[in-house]
This record gives C-alpha cells, structure tokens and sequence, in this order.
C-alpha cells in the first residue's frame, strides 16, 4: 500500500490520492449512507415514545441470556485451563488412596473404630488445598470482568457471580465421585452396612455427604474471596476459619470436654454436622469385635461365672463376654455395638439424613454471602458514581 500511493522508499506517485477520494464514487455511496442513517434514526426516535422501557435497559440482554452466555463462557475458561481440573482431580484421588489404604479395611474394634472416625476427620483437611485451587481461578476471571466487561456493560455482576459458583458444580461432582470410590471402598466402611441390609442407601448417602462438602468448599471459598483482592488473603483467611471449624467438630474433644465458653463454636461449625453423618452412615449398625489387648481379663467370685458375675453391668452399660460360662479368666470387652461408641461422641444414624440437609443450609448461606459481599465490597454504588462525576 506504502508503494502505491508513493510513501515507501523508493517509490513515487504522482496521483493526489486526497483529491482523487473527494471526486470518486466510493465517497459519494458512504454519504448518501450516512445520510440515509441520519434520516431513518430520527424518524425512530420521533416515532417511539420517549419512555420506552427497552431503550433503557442497562443491558442489552435479559438476566437469562447473560447467565447462560456467561456459563457457556466459564465453562469454556475452565475446559481450557487443565492444569486447575487436573490438580483437583489429583488432589482427590491421591489423597482419598492415602487416607483409604492407612486405614485398609479397618477392623470393628476400639482402636478401628478410632481409625474409622479419624479417616473421615483426616479427609476434610483437603478443605485448605481445595480452596487455593480455586481463590486464583476466580480472582482472574474477576478481574476481566471488572476491567473490561463491567464498565463496557456486557452483562451483569450478578451472571458473573452466579456462573462463577455454579461452574464448579459438575467439577465438584466428579471430585466427589474419585473421593468415594478411593476413600470409601478401601477402608471397607461398605462392609459396616451389610447386617442392616442398607448397602446402597448408606453408600448413596456417604457420596451424597462427600459432594455436599465440596459443594461447601467451593461456596465458602468465593463467600471469602468475593470481597478480597488477593486470593493469598483469601486463602489465609478461609484457612483460619476452617481450622476453627474443624478442631470444634467434636472429634478432636468431645462436646463435655469443651469449655463452656466454646461450645458454641461445636453448635455453628458446619464440619460437626457432617462429620457426624459421615461416620454414623459409615460405621452404624454392626458389632464391636474387641481385639486381643482390648479384653478386660478378671476373674468372678468363687462359684459364679462370667456371665453370672456382669450380666446387670452388661444390661446397663453395654458390653460382651468372650468366655461367659467360664468361672476364671473373664475376658470381657467393654462395647458390644457400634451404636454404642457412636452413642459416645454424639452421632446416631438416625440424624443422618437431618445433618445432610443441615450441610444445604450452609450452603446455601454461602452463596448468599458471597453475592452479598461482591455487592458490598465490588460493585460501584450510584452516590460513588454521582461524586465520581
């Protein structure tokens, strides 16, 4: 182009390009254009009533198109960047192995029991990893929409907000999925439900309690981040709070054991509700099976037997004997169901499925917050724009 209108080095024209466009047709067409826009917009503006509602609109689309636009959009950000799918695929099943194999096929005895309770303690603390996962992710795509998107008024903060959190759900789905069939199978909690006849119901609700965590996690980590610049702040803060939530759940001390002062902190924590239908579905309804150094050894008084010498203790508090009709040598173990020690910390099958709608309430409370505070912290106010003008 620079060679033909004698611009480039080298080369000459003698055309004079600017009297050449003045005379030519081209020009003319785009005027008569102009022209013909000018006159047909003003018969618009004439004819349509100055109150339009639709002239109006603050954007150009309803709420539905711009929610569906913008999942299409996030869904496409997150199929593109596999390095955040990857890791929290691997997150799942790496953790879920190493906490499902350390207690392989946990025994029905005291200290399994105790392994048992612990293995689903030991899996919320993937709680921290999953969330600096996700305050990055977000924080990016925040910042587009808050340079570009917003003030160009493509769509609204609340799609934003909205495609953001529900993005995750099929993500988190499928971490759900990886979490219980590597933690669940390996540690035999399956095995537990067998005697009641409910292997499925309660396998069903185990996944049902593992998705509705991560479904928290996700939730919490953008109520925390939807007001915070940094996702590093974020992450401090959600870590803070987690570890309140979880060192009160009631595993790590029991609800007599705390102080009065902290108890409400075991009343509020999401993580009580959930750890108690995780492992009431998990280890409910089955016997004790004392192992060989958890048998109280005695022996009865002279001419009663075993049985003879505990039989009101048993009917009161519980318990077996290995050997009742023997008169020396009682081997006695002091719990003989499973009910029985989840009675001891708080947890009975039968609050299962209360406990997992509880796990909704937070949710859903999450959610809420997180629109909330993106309103309060992110979004410009009309007396901000009024002073700004």
């Amino acid at each position: 182009m620079l060679e033909v209108i004698g611009a480039a080095p080298g080369s000459h024209s003698d055309i004079d390009w600017p009297a050449v466009w003045k005379e030519s047709p081209e020009r003319q067409a785009v005027h008569d254009h102009l022209a013909e826009l000018k006159s047909t917009l003003s018969a618009k503006v004439t004819s349509e009533p100055a109150n339009d509602a639709v002239s109006f609109k603050e954007f150009a689309a309803p709420f539905n198109v711009q929610l569906y636009e913008c999942l299409v959009r996030v869904f496409s950000q997150y199929w593109r960047t596999p390095v955040y799918i990857y890791s929290k695929c691997a997150l799942s099943v790496l953790t879920s192995l190493y906490i499902g194999f350390s207690f392989f096929h946990a025994q029905n005895s005291l200290q399994g029991l105790q392994n048992q309770m612990f293995s689903i303690f030991m899996l919320m603390t993937i709680f921290g990893n999953l969330v600096q996962q996700i305050m990055p992710h977000f924080c990016t795509q925040r910042s587009l929409y808050e340079v570009r998107e917003r003030p160009s008024k493509t769509y609204s903060w609340q799609a934003f907000m909205a495609s953001n959190i529900l993005v995750e759900l099929p993500w988190n789905t499928l971490a759900a999925f990886l979490i219980f069939v590597c933690w669940y199978y390996p540690i035999g909690l399956y095995q537990n439900a067998e005697p009641t006849g409910a292997v499925h119901e309660r396998g069903a609700l185990m996944f049902l309690l593992i998705w509705t965590f991560l479904l928290f996690t996700s939730t919490f980590a953008h109520m925390i981040i939807a007001g915070i610049e940094l996702a590093e702040t974020g992450g401090n803060l959600a870590n803070l709070f987690f570890s309140l939530c979880l060192v009160f759940c009631g595993v790590l001390a029991t609800p007599a054991e705390m102080p009065g002062f902290w108890i409400f902190m075991y009343r509020v924590s999401p993580f009580t509700y959930l750890v108690s239908a995780m492992l009431s579905t998990g280890v409910s309804g089955t016997d004790v099976v004392c192992g060989s150094v958890e048998y109280l050894n005695f022996n009865p008084p002279s001419g009663d037997t075993c049985y003879q010498y505990m039989s009101d203790y048993m009917s009161s508090y519980g318990g077996y004997l290995q050997n009742p009709n023997a008169t020396t040598d009682c081997s006695f173990c002091s719990m003989d169901s499973t009910d029985t020690y989840l009675a001891s910390v708080g947890s009975y099958y039968s609050d299962a499925w209360r406990n997992f709608g509880f796990m909704w309430i937070y949710i859903i409370f999450n959610i809420c917050m997180a629109v909330f505070i993106y309103w309060l912290a992110r979004v410009p106010k009309g007396s901000r724009n009024k002073s700004s003008a």
